[in-house]
């Protein structure tokens, strides 16, 4: 029992006059925000050996990837791509965030890489069409978000810029997925032409139309330190990365790095890599990396979806890389999911019939209940029906 007291002190009108309190909506949202918790799926795309594992399990501290096989030379010869999603529950200061990290290995492993991304494309539909079910069904209350939310698509820096398999993965994912370019191992770069490499990637994105994931404009009412940090992101793409997971004692610090004869490279060290603003780009951008899938990427394929009467194949629609998108699904895959689509479509529609049913019989017995008065037709008792 609490004294009288405390309820006074409770429900006290607010000193200041006009104050309803509705200024406190954004602690009831973040409450309940906090309680569910947050849901994310991040892909990362790129050759095998430029430390995509390692600079995940860098950002996250975590290891997702306890024991990997390394492939031989003539298992590469015939080797394809993989999916690879690997979940992890992550809490910190009592907010907690389901990471999905979906790897491709095998990723422009083969001699002929002509087709490899074709995996990675259906199954990011394949997550698309999935919440597309669950929306349309009946339980909508629990929905899992398995959408991919962001790709970092990791760069060969021994290269002088973007391969052609680059720029056909990225011109034929642009419209599905949010694109972060990423260039690893930058140790392997100097200064300068680490500043050229970045300088001719983003030419090349510019001349062959690509979308990559923008950062939202600063609001006038932002203060001054937010606008910069967004001005430094901006210039940072793409970002030049190091990952390691090693931590070595210098001058009596210990920090995350990696240790060379000439020296110690810093993972979370500016001066060194953009491994920081990368984070900071994902960490503070979250949630509108979630919004621009929800409405931008998702509305797009939903909208697809129903003007086709919601069984479209994915043959016939278009692509802005028709040429690197073509004969993408075979007649029989098409067939079998069709097959799939038209039997589920069947058992929604008898277990709506079924509930219909359910639901009328309960409003007749209602209105038999409720029908004071019955009326009599040739000898025979029968209810008004409302």
């Amino acid at each position: 029992m609490f004294p009288t007291g405390v309820f006074e002190e409770m429900f006290t009108a607010p000193e200041q006059s006009g104050y309803v309190g509705f200024a406190n909506l954004p602690n009831q949202v973040h409450r309940k925000s906090v309680k569910k918790g947050f849901e994310f799926t991040l892909m990362v795309v790129g050759e095998s050996g430029l430390g995509k594992s390692t600079l995940v399990n860098s950002l996250f501290l975590t290891d997702l990837y306890p024991e990997r096989h390394i492939h031989t030379a003539s298992e590469k010869i015939t080797q394809t791509v993989k999916i690879d999603a690997s979940t992890v529950e992550i809490e910190e200061r009592g907010v907690k965030l389901r990471l999905t990290v979906v790897d491709t290995p095998g990723f422009g492993d083969s001699l002929n890489s002509q087709d490899c991304f074709k995996p990675i494309i259906q199954y990011i539909d394949s997550q698309f069409e999935r919440y597309l079910e669950d929306e349309s069904g009946l339980n909508r209350r629990h929905i899992i978000d398995n959408r991919v939310h962001c790709c970092f698509y990791f760069i060969n820096p021994s290269g002088h810029g973007l391969r052609p398999l680059d720029i056909s993965f990225m011109k034929a994912v642009h419209h599905k997925v949010n694109i972060v370019p990423v260039i690893a191992k930058s140790d392997t770069l100097t200064l300068q032409e680490c500043t050229q490499l970045k300088r001719k990637v983003m030419t090349q994105i510019a001349e062959n139309g690509i979308n990559l994931y923008a950062l939202p404009d600063c609001d006038e009412d932002e203060d001054e330190d937010y606008r910069e940090q967004c001005r430094l992101l901006k210039e940072a793409v793409p970002f030049a990365v190091i990952g390691a997971n090693t931590v070595i004692e210098v001058k009596g610090k210990k920090v995350r790095g990696r240790m060379y004869p000439w020296g110690v490279v810093e993972v979370e060290n500016p001066d060194h890599c953009d491994f920081i603003k990368l984070r900071t780009m994902l960490i503070t951008h979250m949630q509108d990396l979630q919004e621009v899938t929800q409405e931008v990427h998702y509305e797009n394929f939903r909208a697809e979806k129903l003007a086709g009467g919601g069984s479209v194949p994915k043959k016939s629609r278009k692509p802005r890389n028709e040429d690197a998108y073509n004969e993408m699904m075979e007649p029989e895959s098409q067939t079998a999911d069709l097959s799939e689509r038209e039997k589920q479509l069947v058992e929604k529609e008898q277990e709506l019939r079924r509930m219909q049913e359910m639901i009328a019989k309960m409003q007749a017995e209602m209105n038999q209940k409720n029908t004071p008065q019955k009326m009599q037709q040739n000898g025979e008792v029968k209810s008004q029906n409302v």
